[in-house]
């Protein structure tokens, strides 16, 4: 099917954010549109991206405490490594590119910004082959009971998008680079200055996770799953044997894959 498709045939329309908004605009869109990263543009080129996860980890440093969210830009967060692509080249090159980066940005002959694709564009018309459970990635856990900053403390340093938070051993929710970006912003708005250290050190991970919490068995075919997961817009889905967690698919391990 992809010998027959052009990256023009799967691009979607590109979602840009200027690099002088505010981050918390950046992450209203990103919220709303359902998408991450955004294209950051200056004057109409595109200078890089932003992520959610830069923007929780701009947020979470001490030394933005004292900052209003909206006083800081995008700039401050911007991802300047992209990669770009023309809308008459052959869909599998998209394939490697997806591989080492959330979003390809397309250009037409004249450079100028036409489209974008994410790894959700290219499942809508590639599926990986085999069985779901060679397309999981280890599921990390954590406690509900566990302090933020202990998790984020666990997501940079070992390098991990997400969580499966459990209670008693039992899952009951996901926490991802969205929840903490969105649990800063907010907090920091909220938070007197003088308060902010005691009260983000008492911050703890079932005041910000993502609950109830979708997962499939691991009977489940390779379709149902992405078919969910595009469906509900999200990017990941706990798989589970016999109502035991056995591992996480994503986006990215299904991209892997193909």
């Amino acid at each position: 099917m992809s010998e027959d498709l052009l990256i023009k045939d799967v691009m979607s329309r590109p979602v840009t954010i200027s690099k002088s908004a505010p981050i918390t605009e950046a992450l209203d869109k990103m919220l709303d549109e359902g998408i991450d990263p955004l294209i950051v543009v200056n004057h109409n080129a595109v200078v890089g991206t932003v992520s959610r996860q830069s923007v929780a980890e701009k947020l979470g440093t001490k030394k933005n405490s004292s900052i209003s969210p909206t006083s800081i830009h995008v700039a401050n967060s911007v991802e300047e490594e992209f990669t770009t692509v023309y809308p008459d080249q052959d869909l599998d090159v998209l394939v490697t590119l997806l591989q080492t980066y959330k979003l390809v940005v397309v250009y037409d002959s004249d450079h100028r910004l036409i489209g974008q694709v994410t790894a959700g564009d290219l499942l809508k018309v590639l599926r990986p082959s085999g069985p779901l459970t060679d397309l999981m990635e280890p599921a990390c856990t954590i406690d509900i009971e566990e302090r933020v900053v202990h998790l984020r403390r666990r997501m940079i340093d070992d390098h991990i998008l997400r969580f499966v938070a459990t209670e008693h051993d039992r899952m009951v929710g996901i926490v991802s680079e969205t929840d903490v970006a969105v649990a800063m912003c907010k907090f920091r708005e909220m938070v007197q200055d003088r308060h902010q250290d005691h009260r983000i050190r008492n911050l703890l991970v079932k005041d910000i996770m993502s609950s109830p919490v979708l997962s499939m068995e691991d009977t489940s075919s390779v379709d149902e799953v992405v078919e969910m997961m595009l469906s509900k817009n999200i990017s990941s889905i706990p798989i589970t044997c016999r109502g035991a967690l056995s591992g996480l698919v994503t986006r990215a391990s299904l991209v892997k894959a193909l």
